[in-house]
């Protein structure tokens, strides 16, 4: 997940570069803002791929998998001579990008136990923010080309971690490798929660029986289309699958649109509209992203104690007081309304809305998608909820160009705080409280019972679909 952080931090500093008079590459502010923003639009063809890799191949074969283009692209970088090359390097990377948003949270709320989940989950958001000051430190000392290099061994040695890992109890047991289950189970939490590892492979064990049943009475293709065909239609109309999917295309684009990727991807740009360039805009930029990771730090241990809702409005709030703020700031600065000022002041608000960014609304994204969706559909809705967090990236680092041009940044920031507020409003109005609670406890909720076992054993079945009149079990889509 630190690849993230070196990733969207990396256009920051390459950026300002190949404008430089006599650069290698010269670029235009078009030409720019696609190079910065071309990460967003290769996420959703990562998003379609990995699904399918995690369901039948495994977590661990699909971190593997995301790792190569990652490489690849970095290396395209480092030999890149003309723009071309970049795009298709930044497209390689944001298809890596976009297989491992998807899985990151999925695969760490399935390692983890309930009690220790949301400190793990924000270790997401923790890793991106070093990743950011990371290559920020570098990229300030070195050129594009060497920081590249430096960046491409960082993402080799996370090649050897993930080659070294074990694959995910939950989907050893999906399975019906249960023995395999149990020893990676008990090697990454331990022997104090058998009862989750035993309900987790009674459930799993019944889902099996559902499918080779439903293998067995269709033995053609007409009854297998109508067998897959009911059972997506079953799906679609369930509570523990579209409300999940819902929230997550909420929280994802309150995620995009509260600032990180602005701020990251044109660290420079926005330093010389809100503070100037009479100042020391590297060192300023290095002391930011140090903030941010301290304040990633507090939030580790801070999620421990504090509700998911109530961390999420009072972060939230603070990033929109911090983009109204900004807002009514650089509108007085430009319009020469300011009775006094001094660059300290837009420092501190820029440090505010980063408090806000790093406590907030770039790790909750992650830890709520490692909690609410359920075990048989996680990596279809998963991949369904990321495509908006890959269209919103997109969106919002293509136009910052174009918004601080025509609006400047006080309309652009007005524009991000009212997406922000709309997204808050519906994500507090149907989030769940997920905090200590089971993955099953969580999709339980969403489906408003528990499910009996014999949905669970019919719930793949085209009989059960097809006959459900005369079975009447209390389903919600009956």
């Amino acid at each position: 997940m630190a690849a993230h952080g070196l990733l969207i931090g990396y256009a920051a500093i390459l950026l300002p570069q190949l404008r430089r008079p006599g650069s290698s590459i010269p670029i235009d502010d078009a030409s720019g803002s696609w190079i910065a923003s071309i990460l967003g639009f290769a996420l959703v063809a990562g998003n379609f791929i990995v699904p399918t890799i995690m369901a039948k191949y495994g977590r661990r074969t699909a971190n593997l998998a995301s790792i190569a283009p990652m490489l690849i692209g970095w290396f395209c970088i480092i030999l890149a001579t003309n723009i071309t090359t970049l795009l298709i390097a930044r497209l390689l990377q944001g298809l890596a990008m976009g297989m491992s948003a998807s899985l990151g949270p999925v695969l760490i709320g399935e390692y983890t136990s309930p009690s220790n989940r949301g400190a793990f989950l924000t270790f997401i958001s923790l890793s991106i923010a070093t990743g950011v000051l990371c290559v920020h430190s570098l990229g300030s000392f070195l050129s594009w080309q060497v920081t590249a290099l430096a960046i491409a061994l960082v993402v080799f040695a996370d090649l050897l971690i993930v080659m070294h890992s074990p694959e995910s109890p939950s989907w050893l047991a999906d399975q019906g490798r249960y023995d395999e289950c149990r020893t990676v189970f008990r090697w990454l939490r331990g022997d104090e929660e058998e009862d989750e590892l035993e309900k987790m492979i009674e459930a799993s064990r019944m889902a099996r029986e559902a499918k080779e049943f439903e293998n067995a009475s269709s033995d053609t293709f007409g009854k297998k289309l109508r067998s897959n065909l009911g059972y997506i239609n079953a799906t679609m109309r369930k509570k523990e699958f579209y409300k999940p999917i819902f929230i997550m295309i909420h929280i994802y684009t309150l995620g995009q649109w509260a600032g990180a990727n602005v701020i990251s991807a044109y660290t420079i740009d926005l330093f010389t509209h809100i503070i100037g360039d009479d100042v020391n805009l590297p060192l300023i930029m290095i002391t930011l992203d140090l903030q941010r990771i301290i304040s990633n730090s507090i939030a580790v241990f801070v999620i421990r104690k504090v509700k998911r809702r109530t961390m999420l409005f009072s972060t939230v709030g603070i990033n929109l007081f911090a983009f109204l703020s900004i807002a009514a700031y650089t509108y007085c600065k430009g319009h020469n309304l300011l009775p006094f000022d001094h660059p300290a002041i837009g420092i501190a608000l820029i440090h505010v809305h980063m408090f806000s960014i790093a406590t907030g609304t770039v790790p909750l994204p992650f830890i709520i998608a490692g909690e609410v969706f359920p075990l048989e559909y996680r990596s279809l809705a998963g991949g369904i909820s990321v495509l908006f967090l890959s269209f919103n990236l997109f969106i919002t680092v293509k136009t910052v160009p174009f918004l601080f041009k025509t609006i400047g940044i006080y309309g652009a920031y007005v524009l991000y705080a009212s997406v922000v507020a709309y997204c808050l409003v519906v994500s507090l109005l149907f989030l769940p409280e997920t905090k200590d609670r089971t993955l099953q406890e969580i999709e339980d909720e969403f489906r408003g019972r528990p499910l009996s076992p014999e949905e669970l054993k019919f719930t793949q079945s085209l009989t059960y679909l097809t006959h459900n009149t005369d079975r009447r079990f209390s389903s919600p889509f009956v």
